[in-house]
């Protein structure tokens, strides 16, 4: 068969002109690594086309294919359905998954033939059996957690254009249940490690000498992390990651590690400085633990990006200038800056909707840079306004300028890493003006 595996974007709206086009993007942006997985598990018998939307193309409806496999975020739902409706409208089966579909499946079918629900590594072989029998199901849900052993290798041999860096997966699943995190949805709350020969082969392979190590965290099991970060010491490979403040303010032996294996920056949710905010959504994270991990980190010359969400139910007009003022004693070197996104099958979201607080289900705008609930202790445009004003702060030319003098200590890739994060952060997509 002829197969399209694609990726939706709000890219429509766009000319190929457009800045989502221009040659850094295609350059610096990741492939999809939900692409290239499936890709992977899809027998080689069948001639396969990756498209995504988000790096390098537009999906191009008038191409005649077998079976068209769309995949999507809740932003991008609303494009996926379009691209869908029109194959479908010419005949050609189409089958959907990823984060939305796998949390509105009964909506997402309305614009599919079969809506594949989580994981896919044993669902997809299935579907594509059922499919060239003439017997495929409207839905595919995996009964139980995929095996970490039967991942195979991502494929990115079928990936166009340059390609300087890549994902890769190391384990699957977070137990910490967050209220306002959709992952659950997809790889479930069962932590799932891959075996590290596994992984550190495909590194190997790898053509790019960077990537990022797209788990939910690489602090959940950090004696399996440390082993991993053992065998990759010698590669001359490069990445960033993700993990968890408490662990790494008290495991310095894991950054250390971290900084042998070619860690550029450890991506650190901190997501509030008001305790009982991060409490109101079961994130654990303990505030005195903020400085100490980032010095930490900082002096074995890698990077640390801090990510903040803003709109929690304790969080009042005043979190703003206080976290900025954290933010300047802790000598961050890369930040992002979210406001709250309840998603589609978050409790965050099932509580908003219950309390009448969800002011839209236009799903191209749920976005970290629009606001699309009521806010309980603050106004909409104090919300809005103050995020986009802490991060036009924060990136700040001089801001910028200041942060890259401040990187005595740091190799030169952990330097080039933060220069990019900073020059080409996310205050872009907050608009100058919007109407309320």
């Amino acid at each position: 068969m002829k197969i399209l595996i694609s990726a939706a974007s709000q890219i429509k709206n766009y000319s190929k002109k457009s800045v989502n086009f221009t040659i850094l993007e295609k350059t610096f942006r990741s492939s999809s690594l939900a692409l290239d997985q499936l890709a992977a598990i899809t027998p080689r018998r069948h001639k396969v086309e990756i498209i995504d939307e988000n790096r390098y193309d537009l999906i191009d409806v008038n191409k005649k294919y077998d079976l068209v496999a769309i995949s999507f975020i809740t932003q991008n739902a609303l494009r996926a359905y379009e691209i869908a409706d029109k194959f479908r409208n010419k005949g050609i089966t189409v089958v959907v998954g990823g984060y939305h579909p796998s949390s509105l499946p009964d909506e997402a079918k309305q614009h599919a033939d079969s809506v594949v629900i989580g994981e896919a590594e044993l669902s997809w072989p299935k579907l594509l059996n059922d499919f060239e029998k003439g017997k495929m199901k409207p839905f595919y849900r995996q009964d139980e957690f995929v095996d970490p052993k039967i991942i195979p290798p991502a494929r990115r041999d079928l990936v166009k254009g340059i390609l300087l860096g890549g994902e890769v997966q190391a384990s699957r699943g977070c137990p910490y249940k967050c209220d306002f995190c959709s992952i659950q949805n997809v790889e479930g709350t069962k932590h799932r490690k891959r075996p590290i020969e596994d992984v550190v082969e495909e590194i190997k392979k790898m053509k790019s000498s960077f990537f990022f190590f797209a788990d939910p965290s690489l602090t959940i099991d950090t004696k399996y992390t440390k082993d991993l970060f053992r065998e990759l010491k010698g590669l001359n490979k490069h990445f960033n990651c993700d993990g968890n403040v408490n662990a790494l303010s008290n495991d310095e032996e894991l950054i250390k590690l971290s900084k042998e294996a070619g860690c550029c920056s450890w991506w650190i949710g901190f997501e509030s400085i008001c305790k009982d905010s991060l409490k109101s959504v079961g994130k654990k994270n303990k505030i005195e633990n903020y400085a100490r991990a980032i010095k930490k980190i900082r002096k074995h010359g890698v990077g640390v990006r801090g990510m903040f969400i803003f709109g929690f139910d304790y969080d009042t007009p005043d979190i703003f200038n206080e976290t900025q003022k954290a933010i300047n004693k802790w000598q961050l070197d890369m930040a992002a800056f979210f406001i709250l996104t309840p998603f589609p099958g978050t409790p965050i979201f099932k509580r908003f909707e219950n309390e009448g607080r969800i002011l839209t289900y236009d799903w191209s705008k749920y976005t970290p840079w629009n606001v699309v609930f009521k806010p309980k202790n603050m106004t909409i445009k104090e919300l809005y306004f103050g995020t986009r004003n802490i991060a036009k702060n924060f990136f700040s030319l001089s801001n910028n300028f200041r942060r890259m003098m401040d990187s005595r200590g740091f190799f030169y890739r952990s330097f080039i890493n933060k220069t990019i994060l900073n020059f080409f952060a996310d205050k872009y997509e907050f608009k100058e003006d919007l109407n309320f």
